[in-house]
């Protein structure tokens, strides 16, 4: 499974490429990491939750996917 870090860092650079609007971006978890429907629904969630507290500033963790 991978870290928190690594979704994160994965969305705010698929975010950024303008692919897919972030509501359709389950798949996009789905493929890259392995994950089920549900558990990539729940890192989104998550990752927009971690979004809003920050006013959608990403904070990018060091050595992230660039």
């Amino acid at each position: 499974m991978p870290t928190k870090d690594e979704i994160h860092n994965f969305l705010i650079d698929l975010r950024d490429s303008g692919v897919t609007n972030m509501f359709g971006a389950s798949p996009y978890l789905m493929e890259e990491f392995g994950m089920t429907r549900y558990e990539a629904k729940d890192a989104l969630l998550e990752w927009m939750r971690d979004m809003s507290a920050t006013g959608g500033r990403p904070l990018r963790v060091a050595g992230g996917c660039e």
